[in-house]
């Protein structure tokens, strides 16, 4: 994208510009990262494309980040974020991945068939939550499914306030539901397995393909994963759209908060218990448990409470550790560097 675009449309707000000193407003150019490819991230400014190639001085950066660059297209420094994406690392790496920053509203997208899946939107709400993120629920193929109301009731129990919306692929007109939060200048972000209609989703906000689409394995209702990169782009509303690939391994890290909110019905419970220190298992006076018998709550979502709690913990333990033997190795780095300087110098 080479054409004059304004900052607006790309998704500035008044957050990013107090940050901004005088020294900024005279030699800076302000973009924002639309790509991240193995080789640099690709940048927008307000005249035009720039690639900032990736290099070991950079801090670790993702798709909706905003940047200063120089007159040379050099980078000068990284905006604090206001929302940031991110997940432990797919398989046995011991490493975090970002996904996207600064997003407005998550689109959590979920279909009827039989990917439908109420623990799955728990965890996504849990991130989106922990991000300070709107989230919003997009049940899709509602042409393909015969009990969908009685699916998004269940949707709706989760959290009364919780928006939710219902997509058929034969109807077009379901799609203006979602103008609301397509608006110019708004970060719009993408969340859901694969083969959830998300990339048909993308193609029909943006007016064109945008994503290549795949076809859903007749055995279990199942997609091919079609999206392989992150991206942002820019929808005819106005609004600016990230897209993310599926995420079938998608775990908690750092996200406590996140949870308790999203369970926030347990949480209240659980400030009933007997003891203070109640697991929540076969002490007396537990609230939590009287509640499970009583019907309050049902166990599959009191299980996977549990469970993303546990997952959370474990995986925010592993990165700290893992940053705490990077900090100890780079301290052993920059005192040997020392030494040699010590050494070199005749000490």
């Amino acid at each position: 994208m080479n054409s004059i675009i304004t900052l607006s449309q790309l998704g500035w707000q008044p957050v990013f510009q107090q940050q901004l000193t005088l020294e900024d407003y005279e030699q800076a150019k302000i973009a924002r990262i639309l790509a991240h490819h193995r080789n640099g991230y690709a940048l927008q400014t307000e005249s035009g494309s720039v690639l900032l190639e990736i290099h070991h001085s950079l801090p670790a950066m993702t798709v909706g980040d905003w940047v200063l660059i120089d007159s040379d297209n050099r980078f000068i420094r990284l905006l604090e974020r206001v929302s940031l994406f991110s997940r432990k690392a797919a398989g046995a790496k011991v490493a975090e991945q970002y996904i996207a920053s600064n997003v407005d509203t998550l689109f959590i997208v979920c279909s009827l068939n039989q990917d439908f899946n109420l623990s799955r939107i728990e965890r996504y709400l849990a991130i989106a939550r922990e991000a300070n993120v709107e989230p919003v629920v997009i049940l899709t193929k509602a042409d393909l499914c015969e009990d969908g109301d009685i699916k998004r009731q269940q949707v709706q129990a989760l959290d009364p306030m919780l928006m939710v919306e219902v997509l058929n692929a034969l109807d077009a007109s379901s799609y203006k539901a979602l103008e609301s939060w397509c608006r110019i200048g708004k970060t719009i972000a993408f969340m859901g397995s694969s083969g959830v209609g998300k990339s048909t989703l993308v193609n029909t906000l943006m007016g064109g393909e945008v994503q290549q689409t795949g076809s859903i394995r007749e055995d279990d209702s199942k997609g091919r994963h079609t999206t392989t990169s992150r991206s942002l782009h820019f929808m005819p509303s106005g609004a600016v759209l990230i897209d993310t690939p599926g995420m079938r391994e998608l775990q908690l890290t750092d996200c406590e908060s996140g949870v308790h909110e999203t369970f926030a019905d347990i949480e209240a419970l659980s400030k009933h218990c007997r003891f203070s220190d109640c697991q929540h298992q076969a002490e007396p006076g537990c609230a939590i448990q009287l509640a499970l018998e009583s019907g309050e709550i049902d166990e599959r979502r009191l299980q996977n409470y549990f469970k993303l709690l546990r997952e959370q913990a474990r995986n925010t333990a592993t990165l700290s550790e893992l940053r705490n033997k990077d900090k100890q190795f780079g301290k052993l780095c920059r005192s040997t560097q020392s030494q040699n300087r010590q050494r070199k110098k005749g000490y």
